[in-house]
């Protein structure tokens, strides 16, 4: 059920970002720049990490955000194997209108929940991602 959620959200949100006018990013996307619009800088690993996607997928992802100018990657001064992944002026004017389909999309998931019904079921998600980790 998680997987067939994961994949209805994935469409449904999709669609919103284009409705709203966004199309400079996917939603997949979309979770790198939400964890980097909260950041402002990150490692590549600690972006896996927030965002749960694979260092492999997430390099071929950051080099189409970076050619679409949305981030940028820089090496770190102090150590430079590890680089830098900032966001851009340009993915700054996108937060909003990414806040406002994100509100929406909580609102669809939500629909006919009570706040005590929310409040328990993202605790036992909480848990589940817990236990696979």
């Amino acid at each position: 059920m998680i997987s067939q959620i994961k994949q209805l959200q994935g469409r449904v949100f999709e669609k919103m970002l284009k409705e709203s006018g966004i199309d400079a990013f996917n939603g997949a996307q979309g979770r790198i720049l939400y964890v980097l619009w909260e950041n402002e800088k990150l490692t590549i690993s600690e972006i896996g990490h927030l965002t749960s996607l694979a260092k492999t997928t997430l390099t071929s992802m950051l080099d189409r955000m970076e050619e679409s100018g949305l981030v940028v990657r820089t090496a770190d001064k102090k150590n430079r194997r590890q680089v830098n992944v900032s966001i851009t002026n340009k993915a700054r004017l996108y937060k909003e209108e990414y806040d406002k389909v994100t509100v929406q999309m909580n609102e669809l998931f939500y629909k006919g929940f009570s706040e005590k019904e929310v409040t328990e079921f993202e605790k036992m998600l909480r848990r589940i991602i817990a236990n696979i980790e």
